[in-house]
Formats: structure tokens, sequence, C-alpha cells
């Protein structure tokens, strides 16, 4: 029998096939792409699911779409394959950096942006904080239906969106901002980082920051907008050393996550440095006009 119910993976060749299978396999079932976090699941002490739905060869998954005034990746697209059609958009620096530098280069040929923003349990993914700073929407299908949503709505959601529904798409505008990404790898740690840094900002006429939006991955167990940090840099020049100040004020409103590798206060304690780290690359970054 050539069905979900029958065997322990079903490659599905479309995605209306995908979404049917996972609505048979229900809770049973889950998605299957590049499957890193899957796989490791034994090391978590994470059962397996019985059966998965592989969707790694669906087309329109793997698909990236770059127009004028938006960019659209399917859920599908490796981080491999995401930093290389964004080298050239210095708006998406910030992005291109994310997927090209996260964990490993065999990591970064497997592992997907969708699979990244739907594994709940994973708080150092990379393109998370990254994707915040860029306004990024999602696309969630299911059988007759499509929803677009902000991504700091479907972070809330994601633990309980129901079998059969899946993230398709993730969807960016395009603006005229400078954006850079910064890290703390833990060497040991498989290069998952500590702490993230994801800045995106646009400048007014007389050089002052406009706008800015700053996400912060990996310290707590969801990555999330720095909104007072934001407030803080708007209507001056972005000054990297005094955007690090600020960052050193507002630092005690993130909690921190503990962790074998390391304890909560110290991945708090590092996000000053990463602030002045991402400042300083976004002003030595091109803007797209």
């Amino acid at each position: 029998m050539n069905t979900p119910s029958a065997r322990s993976i079903y490659v599905a060749r479309s995605l209306p096939v995908a979404i049917d299978a996972l609505n048979e396999c229900g809770a049973a079932g889950a998605p299957f792409a590049g499957g890193t976090w899957i796989m490791r699941s034994p090391i978590r002490h994470e059962p397996h699911k019985p059966h998965y739905v592989a969707i790694g060869r669906i087309a329109e998954l793997t698909a990236i779409r770059i127009d004028a005034d938006v960019v659209e990746i399917g859920a599908a697209v490796t981080h491999a394959a995401l930093a290389a059609a964004l080298a050239d958009l210095p708006e998406f620096n910030v992005l291109a950096m994310a997927a090209g530098r996260s964990a490993n280069p065999a990591i970064r040929a497997m592992a997907t942006v969708g699979g990244n923003l739907s594994t709940s349990g994973f708080a150092a993914a990379d393109c998370v904080p990254a994707l915040l700073c860029l306004e990024a929407e999602v696309e969630i299908s299911s059988r007759g239906d499509q929803t677009r949503i902000g991504l700091e709505r479907f972070l809330q959601i994601r633990p309980t969106l129901e079998p059969g529904r899946l993230l398709t798409r993730i969807i960016l505008p395009r603006r005229g901002r400078k954006t850079a990404h910064a890290r703390l790898p833990l060497r040991k740690s498989g290069d998952y980082p500590a702490a993230i840094v994801s800045l995106a900002v646009s400048f007014d006429a007389a050089a002052r920051v406009q706008a800015a939006r700053i996400a912060v991955g990996s310290v707590e167990p969801v990555a999330r907008r720095w909104e007072r940090l934001e407030a803080a840099l708007v209507g001056r020049p972005l000054d990297p050393a005094q955007a690090a100040e600020a960052a050193v004020e507002l630092a005690n409103e993130f909690s921190g996550r503990d962790s074998v590798e390391l304890p909560a206060w110290y991945r708090v304690s590092v996000l000053p440095s990463l602030v002045r780290r991402a400042a300083v690359a976004a002003l030595d970054a091109k803007m797209e006009s």
C-alpha cells in the first residue's frame, strides 16, 4: 500500500498530496524536509513520530522568487541555497548571514528555512531573529485554504498548529535599509549560538535612524524583537558604542535560558557586544536604494 498509514516515510510530490497525507497521519505524523532536527531526536531523548511526510521534492516549496517589491521563499529552501540567492541583495544581508553562517556546511546544505521557523524546541535558530527584523510574514496552507500571518504571531501559535496545517512560504517586503546579523557561536555545541542579535535600520536625509528593528535569538526559548532598544536608536545617528550602552541599560528585560552549555546570565551579558557588532556591520554594508 502506497499510503502514509502503511509506511514510515511518505514522499509527497505535490503540496495538496502532502497536506492530505499529513491530515491522514494526524498527530502520529509530521513533515520531513531537511531532517536535521528530527534526526537528532534520540540525542534529546525524544521519540520519533511513527510517520513522516517528506516535502523536500515539492517544487513550489524549494523555490525563491525575487521581485522588485517582495521576496518569497519556499519553506523547503535550504540555508545554503538561501544564502546564495540573497548574496547580491544588500538589504537582506542579515538573512544571508544568518543562513550562511548557521551551524556548519553539512547542516546548511540540508536544513530548511521552514524547519528553522517551525521547530518550537530549537531556541538557537539563526534565521528566526533575522526574519523578525525583516518584517517577515508566513503562509500557512491547509486543505483548500491559505492563511498569511506575521512571523511574530506564527511563533506564538506554532506549538498548537493542527495536523494538516503546513508552513509553506515566507514573504519579505523589500525596503531601503541596512541590515546585519551578529552571533556568538559555541564551538563545542555544533556551532549553535549562545546569543544572536539581528538588526535592520533605515535612515532619513540627515543620516539619523528613521526606523529600527532589532531581534534577539537563542537567549530565551523563543526569539523576539527588542522594542525598547529599537525606540532608543530612532532619531539619532547609528553609533555602535552608544547602541551598546543603551543595550546595557535595557538588557535586564531578558531573563535568559539555562542549558547544559551555558547559564542564562551569560547569554544576556553578551547582548551589548553583539549589538555593537551588528551596528558596525550594518554601517559598513552597502545600502539598497
